[in-house]
């Protein structure tokens, strides 16, 4: 898949977060890469031997203050290479990808592993 059509899949995914949450996502940045770097696995906490996704960096939106200062953007970060080697099917990476922007999504939203992990379960039914 070129990278311009795995960008056009996380845009997509992007545009199915429902309105009332996407309203919301203010001065954050979608970044799409090719791969993890070291330092992002590390800062993801990703065992050895195993990939990452998506990343979310930043101050997530429940901790936020109006009285702080301007910041710099949040990032989320989408990774093409691992979705790539997850997925068996053109349906199945785009879904993949879907799931990746709202799990990144609700770290945004202030939402810890744990809780976005039950969310997915829930979500999926």
């Amino acid at each position: 898949m070129t990278p311009e059509e795995f960008d056009r899949l996380v845009t997509a995914a992007c545009a199915r977060i429902p309105a009332r949450f996407r309203k919301r996502l203010k001065n954050i940045a979608f970044i799409v890469e090719p791969e993890p770097t070291p330092q992002q696995l590390a800062r993801g906490r990703v065992p050895r031997g195993s990939t990452l996704l998506g990343l979310y960096e930043g101050r997530p939106l429940p901790s936020r203050s109006v009285f702080e200062p301007f910041a710099m953007p949040d990032r989320i970060t989408i990774f093409q290479g691992p979705h790539e080697r997850m997925a068996q099917s053109p349906e199945q990476i785009a879904r993949l990808v879907e799931d990746t922007v709202w799990h990144e999504v609700a770290h945004y939203f202030g939402m810890d592993e744990g809780r976005v992990r039950a969310a997915e379960r829930r979500r999926r039914g």
